[in-house]
């Protein structure tokens, strides 16, 4: 292909992976290998690579240099990145096995278009590990033009318990995947 000044606009494929600086390198791969169940597919003293498909790295981890610590608090700037799983089991059995690890979420949110638990690895950065609500992105999309989704856009915190429990009891996903306040 050519490339001229009047080039077609062409968006990304895919979103490969995200690299993080860190001053406590071996602390990150093991914490992202445990979340995430990931392996690494390359590890030095100053640089690794994990990745939990088939694509070589999602998660590549940088300690480089001595690098200056986070700023305290909320500031502009990244927030978090989202991992999705498949069904709302997948993720409960996911929120089950890091409990068991002495990982907590510091934060579960049923958004609406999606059910959320947040966490937060060794230096602060923050991971969403998520379940769509919806069976596909037209129906989300359409959700997301509700008046219940533009009078609250967060959502609503759960206790991870009590949403574990009503699975295990035989609720159906797609009524807990629901939220709330549009039942």
């Amino acid at each position: 292909m050519k490339t001229t000044e009047s080039a077609r606009a062409i968006s990304p494929r895919r979103l490969a992976h995200i690299a993080l600086r860190t001053n406590q390198l071996q602390a990150l791969v093991r914490w992202y290998s445990q979340v995430l169940n990931a392996h690494v597919a390359f590890d030095s003293d100053k640089i690794a690579f994990l990745t939990y498909d088939d694509e070589h790295h999602r998660i590549a981890l940088v300690g480089v240099d001595d690098y200056a610590a986070k700023a305290e608090g909320a500031h502009v700037g990244f927030y978090h990145t989202a991992f999705a799983y498949d069904s709302l089991a997948d993720l409960m059995s996911t929120y089950v096995r890091l409990k068991g690890e002495e990982i907590r979420p510091y934060r579960s949110i049923n958004h609406g278009p999606t059910v959320s638990l947040y966490y937060a690895d060794p230096d602060g950065n923050q991971i969403e590990l998520q379940v769509d609500s919806f069976p596909d992105a037209h129906a989300t999309n359409e959700w997301m033009q509700s008046e219940a989704f533009r009078s609250n856009p967060i959502g609503i915190e759960f206790e991870p318990e009590e949403m574990l429990a009503q699975l295990n009891a035989g609720v159906p996903e797609i009524d807990l995947l629901r939220r709330a306040d549009t039942v």
